[in-house]
C-alpha cells in the first residue's frame, strides 16, 4: 500500500483483476501506456486503481486496433479519444479501399487467366488515382484533336468532358474495364483511328457548318436506315439507292462517306463508348451498328466494292 492506503498491485495481481495477459500488460507498460506508480523493493513494477481504469481504456483502445502511439497521446491528454477516432475511422476508409481494389484485381486477373506481368500492370493501373486515370483520358483526346480547329464543336466538348470515375468500391467488371480502356486509349493503332475519325469530321466544314450537324447526320441515318429496314428494303436492292439518296443527297463523293463510315464503326471505337459506359457502371448507349452496317453495305453495292 502507499500513504493513502491505497492497494498496489503486481502485474500477476492486474493480471487476474483484468484478464489481461501479464505479456500483454508488460508490453503495454514498456511502451509507456501503463506505466508503474511505484516498484517494489525488488523492482517489480506496482500499479494502483487508477492503474485499472487506465488499462481498461488501454485495452479498449487497443480492441478497436488504435496505434499505441494514439494510445499514448489520449492517455497524454495530447488529443481526445474523438479526434484519435476520427483519424483511425479515415485511415480504415482508405484500408477498406484497398481491400475492394485488392479484391477487384485478383478477381479480374483470375478472370483473365493472366500472366505475373499483367497482373502487375492490372494492378498498377487499378490503383492509380482519379487524377491519375484522368490524366490518361485527358492525354488521348488532346492527342486526337491536336492542331485540329474545324472541328465540330458538339463533338469536341463531349469528347473533352469525358471522364473516368471508377469508384471506391468497384466491380470486377469495372475494374476490368477500366484497365481495358486505360490500354486501348493508349494503343497507338486506336489513336490513329480515332484521329482519322475526327479529321474526317473537320473535312469540308465551313464557319456556316452548324453545331451538332455530325450528330444530327447519325439520328437522321438511323431514323432512314430504321424504316427501310423495317420495311425490308434491303442494301443491295434498287430501293436502297432512293433511301441513300434522301440520306446523303444525289450529289457528293460517297466513296469519302464509306471511308468515314467504317472508321466510325471500327470495334475499337464501339467498344471505347462500351468500355466507358461500363467503367461509369452505366449501360452503353445504342450503338446502332446494323443501321450503321447497312448504309456501308448499300454504299459499297453502289460503288462495286
Amino acid at each position: 500500500m502507499i500513504e493513502d492506503g491505497t492497494e498496489l498491485l503486481t502485474i500477476g495481481q492486474l493480471s487476474r483483476r483484468t484478464g489481461l495477459s501479464v505479456r500483454t500488460i508488460r508490453y503495454w507498460s514498456d511502451a509507456g501506456a501503463l506505466p508503474p506508480v511505484a516498484r517494489s523493493e525488488s523492482g517489480y513494477r506496482l500499479y494502483d486503481a487508477a492503474s485499472v481504469a487506465r488499462l481498461e481504456l488501454v485495452r479498449t483502445l487497443r480492441e478497436l486496433d488504435l496505434p499505441l502511439a494514439d494510445v499514448r497521446r489520449v492517455l497524454a491528454g495530447e488529443a481526445t479519444v474523438a479526434e484519435v477516432a476520427d483519424a483511425h475511422v479515415a485511415a480504415i476508409d482508405a484500408q477498406i479501399r484497398s481491400l475492394r481494389i485488392t479484391r477487384a484485381v485478383l478477381s479480374t486477373v483470375a478472370q483473365r487467366g493472366s500472366t505475373a506481368e499483367e497482373m502487375a500492370l492490372v494492378n498498377r493501373l487499378a490503383r492509380l488515382s482519379a487524377a491519375e486515370r484522368q490524366r490518361i483520358i485527358d492525354d488521348f483526346v488532346a492527342d486526337t484533336f491536336r492542331d485540329l480547329e474545324n472541328v465540330d464543336p458538339d463533338i469536341r466538348d463531349r469528347m473533352r468532358r469525358t471522364s473516368v470515375h471508377l469508384p471506391d468500391d468497384p466491380t470486377p467488371e469495372q475494374v476490368d474495364a477500366w484497365v481495358e480502356l486505360a490500354e486501348l486509349v493508349q494503343d497507338p493503332q486506336f489513336r490513329a483511328v480515332m484521329r482519322r475519325m475526327i479529321e474526317f469530321n473537320a473535312e469540308g466544314r465551313t464557319q456556316d457548318t452548324p453545331g451538332g450537324a455530325s450528330i444530327w447526320f447519325a439520328k437522321r441515318l438511323v431514323q432512314l436506315v430504321g424504316d427501310a429496314r423495317q420495311r425490308g428494303i434491303a442494301p443491295q436492292s434498287p430501293e436502297a439507292a432512293g433511301v441513300l439518296d434522301e440520306l446523303l443527297g444525289t450529289s457528293g463523293d460517297r466513296a469519302a462517306v464509306l471511308e468515314r463510315l467504317e472508321t466510325g464503326t471500327d470495334a475499337d471505337t464501339v467498344r471505347y463508348k462500351e468500355l466507358l459506359a461500363r467503367v461509369a457502371g452505366r449501360p452503353a448507349a445504342p450503338d446502332h451498328r446494323e443501321e450503321f452496317a447497312w448504309v456501308a453495305a448499300a454504299l459499297r453495292h453502289q460503288l462495286g466494292r
